[in-house]
């Protein structure tokens, strides 16, 4: 998948718990597992804007995009 969560880093930086920030943005700590294991298929965006707005971060510090290379 091009698309790589780095959610747990940024919970590394801040020094947050993955269970403070379930609390705060009001989902549950199994869904937040799954968003930062990337095995969700999408986030809502009022989701994102919470987690930002607790990290103090934007989109892209926890969401990285990388092309796959293409077989030949």
């Amino acid at each position: 998948m091009p698309i790589i969560v780095t959610l747990d880093i940024m919970l590394a930086r801040r020094k947050v718990s993955s269970r403070a920030l379930a609390a705060h943005v009001g989902i549950t700590e199994a869904n937040l597992s799954l968003l930062k294991s990337g095995k969700v298929k999408g986030v809502r965006f009022a989701t994102l804007e919470a987690i930002c707005n607790f990290l103090d971060c934007q989109p892209g510090d926890i969401l990285i995009y990388e092309a796959e290379e293409k077989a030949n």
